[in-house]
């Protein structure tokens, strides 16, 4: 398939297809406005969930943005291995783009990026985001016509609120403006996001589908927001546990500042580092009451020894 950005020979032909995509009347019974409206209520609570809340405002930790992007690997995988199984199948391949849409190479450039050369063997599959793959791979291999809410879900939700993200956690992670960390959110085979959705919707909306399949994707396109925000309450579960989380002596591991892969106990936790962080064995010891006695004791001292130098 050429790509959805170019027509056969380039130039002006492409321009003006799109104007006609811009000036097409839509229906109320298109498959795009029944999804809009059918899926509004969904959207509006996945967007209030406290994960989304707190990443639009900048207050995502590190560590926390990498488990993240690891979700988002794992469901792309099995996105788009079930668009690939079924490219050529008539009640999804008018939405086959995998030049300008697929995520899963770029996902796999962050995880390097974040974990390092040897990735694959640092990441696992939630529990949350298992759920969602498996329900992917029913999809695709059962019901194919209800992959489209899935890739709908995704991709339309990428090109759209995902570019704000993309600036949030740039910012707020301080990740290099080469946009390393953040290939995710990068559509280099998209040169107008805005034109590329009118494109897609009008190819959804051209599906032979009938009435009944058309209500079934909503509906699919509902639990496919349902699994997000499943994912979204894990993550949320998981940050409000890394500032939390404490060694045996009983003090934090991580205050939620700065990088956390820079604590040696806390990487070693995760089975890539040095056993002990000097610094928080320090703040430990110093907590247990007969290592504060001696240490009043030798204060004390000090403090005799300095004012009879004084005097």
């Amino acid at each position: 398939m050429p790509s959805a950005l170019e027509s056969p020979e380039g130039g002006e032909e492409d321009s003006l297809h799109y104007e006609e995509i811009e000036d097409e009347a839509v229906s109320p019974m298109d498959l795009s406005e029944l999804l809009k409206e059918g899926t509004k209520d969904s959207h509006d609570r996945a967007e209030n969930t406290q994960f989304v809340k707190d990443f639009l405002k900048g207050r995502i930790k590190k560590e926390l943005f990498k488990l993240a992007t690891v979700a988002l690997y794992f469901t792309y995988s099995a996105l788009e291995e079930e668009m690939d199984r079924n490219k050529d199948n008539p009640v999804f391949a008018p939405l086959y783009f995998p030049v300008e849409l697929h995520r899963r190479e770029a996902l796999a450039k962050d995880l390097k990026y974040f974990y390092g050369e040897d990735w694959k063997e640092k990441i696992q599959c939630s529990e949350a985001t298992q759920q969602y793959v498996d329900r992917i791979h029913h999809v695709g291999q059962h019901e194919p016509e209800l992959l489209v809410a899935h890739a709908y879900t995704r991709y339309m939700g990428d090109l759209s609120g995902g570019q704000v993200l993309k600036k949030v956690a740039q910012r707020a992670l301080k990740l290099p403006s080469t946009e390393e960390g953040i290939q995710f959110y990068v559509f280099d085979n998209v040169s107008n996001a805005q034109r590329f959705k009118q494109l897609y919707r009008a190819r959804m909306n051209a599906l032979d589908l009938d009435k009944n399949t058309k209500e079934r994707i909503v509906e699919e396109a509902n639990k496919a927001f349902r699994f997000n925000m499943q994912v979204f309450d894990e993550l949320d579960k998981i940050g409000r546990s890394l500032a939390e989380e404490a060694q045996d002596g009983g003090f934090p591991v991580h205050d939620g500042k700065g990088d956390i892969r820079k604590c040696p106990y806390y990487a070693d936790k995760l089975g890539t580092g040095s056993p002990g962080c000097p610094f928080h064995a320090a703040v430990g010891l110093a907590r247990q009451p007969l290592v504060q006695l001696v240490l009043a004791a030798c204060m004390a001292v000090a403090a005799g020894a300095a004012a009879w130098y004084i005097l």
